[in-house]
């Protein structure tokens, strides 16, 4: 309980260092000369070293006194950073960067952003829909909405859930071309694609207990689902694409009115694929982004469209 006010004297010393003179420390402070030199000699004191010489104009430092110095501005910056962490976290404020793909991010992010900043006033989100992969580690963004297996990084990553995948066509092209009835009659039909690069190229089928990918043509590719649901619409051909564009398409009463159909369910293997938030993460991950990610982690786990 006696110890003296370390911080205190630290930041007068600083004050004296930054003045050069006692009576210029002294009236930043709010003190007397005599009271800030007072500080100086307890400093001094304690440490047994002289930290100052004092001249007919001003005071200068000592070696021991410049290390001193540099001491004192690292511990109070060390305090003032915690202390804004602390309070970071009490009340999480400032602009967060967030990215997502065109679709999800349209159907399923994006309902969501009204109600987050409802609970956090403090908090700008600046929306980035594109199925350009962002730049997490970059710092161009804050958050990254990613779907499918994770490429190796310092990336930390929190699963949102996952979504499986539909063939769907529209009955005007069945008409045209008929229905298939297994996977090996899409060899005889337009199967619209995605245009980026998968991990398993083709779609996945289960047979008779046996998976396997099998590789697809079509004449038009789309790096977006929403565009493939789209053509797929108009009676361009078949796709395959997230469940949460047919929830999309469900709400607009395409499948109710026949403007697409599911295809070879019997098939479907159910695979899913996982969604996952990934962000810089660490003891100095702030505040907002821990609370955005919670947050969507609240609203996407087990009622995320597609599960």
């Amino acid at each position: 309980m006696d110890r003296p006010d370390r911080t205190g004297e630290m930041a007068a010393f600083l004050k004296v260092a930054c003045a050069g003179s006692l009576s210029g420390a002294a009236r930043e402070l709010g003190l007397t000369p005599s009271a800030v030199s007072r500080i100086l000699a307890r400093i001094e004191a304690r440490l047994g070293v002289r930290l100052m010489v004092r001249t007919t104009r001003q005071l200068r430092l000592t070696a021991e006194g410049e290390a001193y110095a540099r001491a004192a501005r690292r511990i109070l910056a060390d305090i003032d950073e915690t202390e804004a962490a602390l309070a970071d976290r009490a009340n999480p404020r400032g602009r967060i960067r967030v990215s997502a793909s065109m679709a999800h991010g349209r159907l399923v992010i994006v309902p969501l952003l009204g109600e987050f900043v409802a609970r956090y006033p403090d908090i700008e989100v600046e929306m980035e829909l594109s199925d350009e992969i962002a730049d997490v580690l970059g710092g161009r963004v804050d958050v990254a909405i990613r779907f499918g297996p994770l490429a190796d990084s310092p990336l930390t990553a929190r699963r949102l859930g996952e979504t499986g995948r539909t063939v769907i066509a529209a009955p005007a092209y069945l008409a045209r071309h008929g229905t298939p009835r297994v996977p090996a009659d899409l060899a005889h039909h337009n199967c619209l694609d995605f245009s980026f690069r998968r991990i398993e190229p083709g779609w996945p089928f289960r047979e008779d207990g046996r998976d396997f990918m099998l590789e697809v043509k079509g004449n038009i590719t789309a790096n977006n689902g929403e565009t493939l649901v789209q053509l797929a619409a108009q009676g361009v051909g078949i796709t395959r694409v997230g469940n949460f564009h047919i929830d999309e398409a469900n709400a607009r009463g395409e499948f109710a009115s026949g403007a697409l159909v599911p295809l070879l369910e019997a098939f479907n293997p159910q695979d899913k694929e996982s969604i996952h938030a990934v962000f810089v993460g660490g003891a100095n991950t702030p505040a907002r982004v821990r609370v955005f990610v919670d947050f969507l982690a609240e609203k996407l786990r087990g009622a995320h469209p597609g599960t």
